[in-house]
C-alpha cells in the first residue's frame, strides 16, 4: 500500500476528522487554517469539537509525526501530493451554497500546488464545481477530484473508518484512483465516477434522509389522528430492508449543519435548471411546520396560553452526541416560544453556558433540576439518553405543573405516570 502527503485546508468537523483518520491510516497529514488560536491548541492536542475519539486520533497523530498543524494554506501545500478542501459552505443569498471560501483558497494556492498534485473538494459543494475548479486553477496540471463526505456529528470518526461506501468522482480516471488509495486499509466498496455525478450523490443522500424525517413526522400527526402509535409503525416499516430502521425516528424537526443547507442548495440549482421539485419543496415545508406542531403541543400543556408561562427545555443541541446549534430544531422552537412571550429555562448536557447570539431565547443553566424548576411544563427538544435517566419523581417536586412535552419520545411513559406527570408525545 502506497502512503500519500496530504494537505487539509481547513480543521472544522470534517477537517478535522479527515486529517486525523487519514493520518491514522499511515499517511502524513499537514492540516492548515487561518485561525491562528485554533492552530495553536491544535498542535497541543487540545481539540474543541465534540466527537468520540477525535481527541485521542488527534494525539495519536501528532506523537507518530504524521499530523502537524500550519498557520493557511500557503505554508502547507507545496509538497503535497493530495489536498482536500475542507471549507465552509453556508447557505447563501436565496438558499444557494456560498462558496467564496473555496474560491478564496484556489486563487491563494493555485500559483503553488507542484505539478502533478490532486486537488480535492471534500466540502458539499453544487454540481459543477469541479469543472469550476478546473476552471479557476488554470493548471493543467493539477487534476479536481470530488471526494463528497458521509459524516454524522457524534459519530465521525466511526462513520469514517467504517463507511458504507467511498465515493470518488473525476474526470480524470489516474486522479480519482489515487484519492481511492488514500482509503485503501478502509476496505469497503468504492464507487468511482464522474465529478458531477459525485457532487450530486451528497445531495441526493442528504435531501433522501430529509425526506425521510419529514415523512415520519408527518405520518407521526396521521397517527394522533387515527389512534395509531408512530413508534410501532415505524419499527414494523423499519424490518422491510427496502426501508431500513434509521431516519424513522419523528422528532421537532431535521436541522444541524448540513441537511437544511443542502436541501434548500438542492432546491436552487432545481430552479436554476428549469425544473419543478415539489417533493422537496413540501419536504421542506413539512419541517418548518412540524416546528409549528410543537408550539401547539406545548400550548395544550399549559391550558392554551403561551404567554407569561416558564417552560423548562431540556436538549438545546440539533441531536443528542454533539454540542453543534447551528439550525437546531431545539432553538427554533424555543423562539417561536419566546415570540410568544414563554419565559424560557434551558439545560443541555453538551451546552454548559450561553452561547451570545444563539441562546439569546432562553436561560442556560448546568442542570436539569434548576431547568425545570417552577416550570409550568417541561419541554423535551433533543433526545440525550441521559434525560430517560431523570429522576422524574424529584423533577415532578420542583415543577409547578404537571406536563412533560416529549418531542423525541425518549422518556418512559409509566415512569413518569408514577410521578403523577401527563407526557405529550409525538404520534401516539
Amino acid at each position: 500500500m502506497s502512503f500519500y502527503r496530504v494537505v487539509v485546508v481547513g480543521v472544522g468537523y470534517v477537517g478535522l476528522t479527515t486529517a486525523a483518520c487519514l493520518a491514522s491510516l499511515g499517511h502524513h497529514v499537514v492540516c492548515a487554517d487561518i485561525d491562528e488560536a485554533k492552530v495553536a491548541a491544535l498542535r497541543e492536542g487540545r481539540v474543541s469539537i465534540l466527537e468520540p475519539g477525535l481527541t485521542e486520533l488527534v494525539a495519536k497523530g501528532l506523537a507518530a509525526g504524521r499530523l502537524e498543524f500550519v498557520v493557511g494554506a500557503r505554508a502547507a501545500v507545496g509538497e503535497a501530493e493530495v489536498v482536500f478542501l475542507c471549507l465552509p459552505t453556508p447557505m447563501g443569498a436565496g438558499g444557494a451554497a456560498d462558496l467564496s471560501a473555496v474560491e478564496a483558497v484556489i486563487a491563494e494556492v493555485r500559483g503553488l500546488l507542484p505539478p502533478g498534485c490532486v486537488l480535492v473538494t471534500k466540502s458539499t459543494v453544487p454540481v459543477g464545481t469541479a469543472a469550476r475548479v478546473t476552471e479557476l486553477l488554470g493548471r493543467g496540471d493539477v487534476a479536481v477530484v470530488s471526494n463528497p463526505e458521509f459524516l454524522c456529528e457524534g459519530s465521525a470518526v466511526d462513520d469514517f473508518m467504517h463507511p458504507d461506501r467511498i465515493v470518488v468522482g473525476s474526470d480524470v480516471q489516474h486522479a480519482a484512483e489515487r484519492v481511492a488509495a488514500l482509503y485503501a486499509r478502509v476496505g469497503v466498496p468504492t464507487v468511482l465516477i464522474d465529478a458531477a455525478s459525485a457532487e450530486m450523490v451528497k445531495y441526493a443522500a442528504n435531501t433522501f434522509l430529509a425526506m425521510k424525517l419529514s415523512y415520519v413526522n408527518a405520518m407521526a400527526e396521521l397517527c394522533e389522528r387515527l389512534g395509531a402509535d408512530i413508534a410501532d409503525v415505524a419499527e414494523g416499516m423499519g424490518f422491510d430492508h427496502r426501508i431500513g430502521q434509521s431516519f424513522l425516528r419523528p422528532g421537532p424537526g431535521w436541522g444541524g449543519s448540513c441537511l437544511p443547507k443542502d436541501t434548500h442548495a438542492l432546491l436552487r440549482m432545481s430552479e436554476a435548471a428549469g425544473f419543478d421539485f415539489s417533493l422537496l419543496r413540501a419536504t421542506i415545508e413539512t419541517n418548518e411546520g412540524q416546528r409549528d406542531r410543537v408550539v401547539e403541543k406545548v400550548r395544550a400543556a399549559v391550558d392554551g396560553r403561551l404567554d407569561g408561562a416558564r417552560l423548562g427545555l431540556l436538549g438545546l443541541a440539533f441531536k443528542a452526541g454533539t454540542d453543534d446549534l447551528r439550525d437546531s430544531p431545539a432553538l427554533a422552537v424555543a423562539h417561536r416560544l419566546r415570540e410568544e412571550g414563554a419565559e424560557l429555562v434551558a439545560f443541555d448536557p453538551a451546552v454548559p453556558a450561553a452561547v451570545v447570539g444563539v441562546t439569546d431565547d432562553v436561560a442556560v443553566v448546568s442542570d436539569a433540576g434548576q431547568a425545570v424548576k417552577g416550570a409550568d411544563a417541561v419541554v423535551v427538544l433533543t433526545e440525550w439518553p441521559e434525560f430517560r435517566k431523570l429522576d422524574w419523581a424529584d423533577m415532578a417536586g420542583r415543577m409547578s405543573g404537571r406536563v412533560v412535552v416529549d418531542t423525541r419520545n425518549v422518556l418512559d411513559q409509566d415512569i413518569l405516570g408514577l410521578a403523577n406527570l401527563s407526557v405529550i408525545g409525538i404520534g401516539r
